[in-house]
């Protein structure tokens, strides 16, 4: 299994949304390593949920239910962009801020803080495990 974070702003679709539908395809990316991140990406595995708007927050996790295929609102003929399925997982107890990752010196190396306009992006099993502890306290 791997672990990943994807970004959604909450004015467009945000957590609730996703509760709410109970599944999303996750379409619309078009930054080439974001992409390679969506495609990287395997059913079973876990994304954690970040609203990239307002507080900016990782607000729970959800889990990739279909692998990447082709986006369906891609009108770019000279680009295959990719799109994969998302269903809810368990939202946290308590969103873990932005700030509250900076603050964090065991983040330094964490692509949200190093590359924050990424839209997809990996995330270690050790980052994963103390986002989730932070996020259920």
């Amino acid at each position: 299994m791997s672990y990943f974070l994807i970004k959604s702003d909450p004015e467009e679709f945000g957590w609730k949304e996703l509760l709410r539908d109970g599944k999303t395809a996750w379409t619309g990316v078009r930054s080439a390593a974001a992409a390679l991140n969506l495609k990287k990406m395997k059913a079973g595995d876990i994304a954690l949920f970040y609203e990239s708007q307002g507080p900016k927050e990782i607000v729970g996790l959800s889990i990739i239910k279909k692998a990447a295929y082709p986006d369906p609102t891609n009108t770019d003929t000279k680009r295959d962009w990719v799109a994969v399925d998302v269903v809810p997982g368990k939202p946290f107890k308590r969103p873990v801020t932005l700030a509250e990752i900076k603050a964090d010196p065991f983040f330094l190396d964490f692509l949200l803080v190093r590359q924050s306009r990424l839209s997809v992006m990996p995330v270690t099993v050790k980052q994963y495990e103390k986002i989730v502890s932070k996020g259920n306290k």
